[in-house]
């Protein structure tokens, strides 16, 4: 009988018995599984594990060992009778060594190396922090050019005026179209009707009076040398070689416009956004944009050798409502084309409470050519209630000459393409245009035109009512001319995008969302049919449905006239909480809006409308913050500074929340500050606190990580 065999001797005899020497069938490193039950990891969970961070603990373990050094020497060659300083704070005392060298102290001392920075649609203000009030430049550039930017489009005039076929002009009261004149004359009788129930004095003939006076007064010359007040016009060289290739800011605007060789101004913002319409390459635009702030800094700082910049900071204002691309530029160009030691970002609505010094506050600033709307709690914007309006002075100069014009204004010829021509008309308006209706009668004024080459014209003129309407556009923007602020949007800059899903990811705001869904409710997914009764087109809205509360505002309108105990409990602050369904769901509209309709929509809405959206949208319900933002509006910025503003906002503003009116209170600068520059002001009080490392950039964190940075440095999310 044989025997059992072993597998051994089975694999042997088959020949499948293992001969080689145990080594393994591969030499690539066996990983073992990851047991999920106690998974744990340190990546990125300490702050030395991040640059900026990182390197801002070694700068502080630097200073120090510099201290105790500098310390220990100090006690070293102390006499035995000397008492020693105390250690100073040095969490307080991180920038007390920058300005030693400069005889400075305090807090001059760290604002005498600090350049502020605010740009702005139409002007730039620039100036140490360690200055009272900054410098102001006009935010535009000449460049050599075949034809001016008055013979450009067959020397079209600015406003518009309409023609028949043969090219002749029409009558004053039907050159801005049929749609003009009826809104002109339904504001004109409204007004009456306002002044009659007021119990003011209203002439039944006064239009016909001025129209008559205006129809039949010629304008006295002035020989040049009679003239006290002439202008002194930018000296060109006649040989093209020799033209400086361009000029900034007053220079520019003093060119005259039959110079050899030709200049044509540009003006790299628009409405708060890059200007795409009057360029060809977006490269044109960063050009500008920097060369006008290089040469400011120059000229108006006297920093005039690009190698000292390095010793200086600088702290950029941005819109509430910023672009990232916009952003981003603005930090390569600061660190890396000009070179400063350090980049540091505020937005202007923070920036304006520093500057006024208010802790809590629904800043509303008028712009040349935007308005902006945020409320601003403890030092931080809430960011559901940034507004960003496309309207500002430069409409209200636009539509003052046009009803001026339409009025038979003497100087019929008024062109705001020409260099002259757009100067006298912002000081027309800035010198007449008022919102007290005690100033409404018949008025007699007078002004000089002062062109290159020709004699100074005296023109007298009479005004009525068009000194109110004007500036009442803010109300009723409507009248404004908005047919081009979306040309040539996204011509040359395309929207900032997520790198990973492709979304459009630049900042929005629910209050935002809800004025784009009230001017074009199709523009809302989801939403009901209508949420106002009338036709959007360009941010031209019916004026009847704009006037009265958007459906998400008239919720808390109802709750205004209902007793306290019928309120239900506030709206929890936690932004994840679904919002309760209401009869009106514009505010979970505004949620899920695209943000990429903000590039088809112009944001255009009666501006107390807008500060009551974006009041609601920033209390969410709390009734105790609603209160606390409407009593502390505060309204900044060039357009503020019309007589009156303050008590007609307020009017509007108690008529449209009834419920809150012995809470609303317009606030205007404390200390007597000018309100156009209430916001440098806050960006060099910034400046100046010793406090706010943590959002400086420096120039080792940029060469690093880019505008990767701007994530870890703001002081808000990126």
């Amino acid at each position: 009988m044989v025997g059992k065999r072993s597998g051994r001797a089975l694999l042997r005899e088959e020949g499948l018995e293992r001969t080689d020497n145990n080594f393994d069938l591969t030499t690539w490193p066996q990983v073992n599984m990851i047991n999920q039950k106690n998974y744990y990891t340190e990546y990125l969970k300490r702050d030395d594990q991040i640059l900026p961070l990182r390197l801002q603990q070694e700068e502080r373990r630097n200073r120090m060992a510099t201290n105790a050094k500098d310390r220990d020497r100090a006690l070293a060659h102390a006499k035995p009778g000397d008492i020693p300083t105390g250690e100073p704070d040095l969490d307080l005392e991180d920038e007390a060594g920058m300005d030693e060298s400069s005889g400075l102290s305090g807090q001059d001392a760290i604002g005498s190396k600090v350049i502020v920075i605010h740009p702005g649609s139409q002007n730039l203000r620039i100036g140490l922090a360690s200055d009272a009030l900054p410098k102001t430049v006009p935010m535009v550039i000449a460049r050599k050019s075949k034809v001016n930017e008055a013979e450009e489009s067959d020397g079209e005039p600015r406003p518009k005026r309409l023609k028949l076929e043969d090219g002749t002009s029409l009558e004053p009261e039907k050159m801005f179209g049929e749609d003009f004149a009826k809104h002109y004359s339904t504001m004109c009788a409204d007004l009456k009707i306002h002044m009659r129930n007021n119990k003011r004095r209203v002439l039944p003939n006064s239009k016909e009076l001025i129209v008559n006076y205006n129809k039949r007064t010629p304008p006295e010359t002035i020989s040049e040398h009679n003239d006290p007040l002439r202008i002194d016009w930018t000296e060109v060289p006649e040989d093209p070689d020799l033209a400086p290739g361009h000029y900034t800011g007053k220079d520019a605007l003093r060119i005259p416009d039959k110079s050899s060789p030709r200049y044509k101004l540009f003006w790299p913002l628009r409405q708060g956004w890059y200007n795409e319409r009057d360029y060809k390459e977006k490269k044109a635009i960063y050009d500008d944009f920097s060369a006008i702030i290089e040469d400011a800094i120059k000229t108006q700082l006297n920093l005039t050798r690009k190698k000292e910049w390095a010793q200086y900071s600088c702290v950029f204002v941005v819109p509430d409502l910023y672009e990232r691309q916009y952003m981003t530029q603005a930090l390569t160009m600061l660190l890396r084309d000009f070179g400063f030691n350090r980049v540091c970002f505020i937005q202007e609505s923070l920036a304006a409470t520093f500057g006024a010094g208010y802790t809590s506050a629904c800043v509303v600033d008028l712009g040349a050519q935007k308005t902006s709307i945020c409320c601003v709690e403890e030092g931080m914007c809430v960011e559901n209630s940034r507004i960003n309006l496309k309207y500002g002075g430069a409409d209200v100069t636009e539509t003052f000459i046009r009803m001026m014009l339409f009025d038979h204004f003497p100087y019929q010829d008024i062109n705001l393409n020409r260099r002259h021509d757009f100067l006298l008309a912002e000081e027309i308006k800035t010198k007449f245009c008022t919102l007290n209706e005690g100033d409404v009668s018949p008025q007699l004024y007078d002004f000089h035109l002062r062109a290159f080459g020709q004699d100074t014209r005296k023109y007298t003129f009479k005004t009525y009512d068009e000194v109110l309407l004007a500036p009442q556009g803010h109300f009723e923007p409507t009248i404004f001319d908005n047919s081009q602020k979306l040309e040539g949007r996204r011509k040359l800059i395309d929207r900032s995008c997520d790198l990973y899903d492709g979304s459009p990811n630049d900042p929005t705001s629910s209050a935002q969302s809800a004025i784009i869904a009230m001017i074009s409710p199709s523009a809302a997914p989801g939403s009901q049919s209508t949420i106002l009764n009338g036709e959007a087109t360009n941010g031209n809205v019916d004026e009847a449905s704009v006037r009265q509360l958007p459906s998400h505002l008239q919720r808390f309108a109802d709750q205004d006239r209902m007793p306290n105990s019928a309120r239900g409990s506030p709206i929890p602050e936690d932004d994840d909480t679904p919002m309760p369904q209401t009869d009106g769901n514009a505010t979970a509209v505004a949620r899920v809006l695209d943000p990429s309709l903000r590039d088809d929509v112009i944001p255009i809405a009666p501006l107390d409308v807008a500060i009551v959206t974006s009041v609601l949208h920033g209390a969410r319900g709390d009734d105790r913050k609603t209160r606390d933002f409407l009593g502390g509006v505060m309204v900044i910025g060039g357009g503020s500074q019309i007589p009156g503003l303050y008590a007609f906002l307020e009017q509007k503003l108690k008529e449209s929340r009834p419920g809150f009116a012995k809470d609303i209170m317009i606030g205007t600068p404390p200390r007597e500050l000018d309100p156009q520059g209430v916001v440098w002001k806050g960006g060099s009080v910034f400046a100046k606190l010793r406090g706010t490392n943590d959002s400086w950039i420096g120039r080792t964190e940029y060469d690093c990580l880019g505008a990767r940075v701007l994530a870890y440095k703001l002081m808000w999310p990126w």
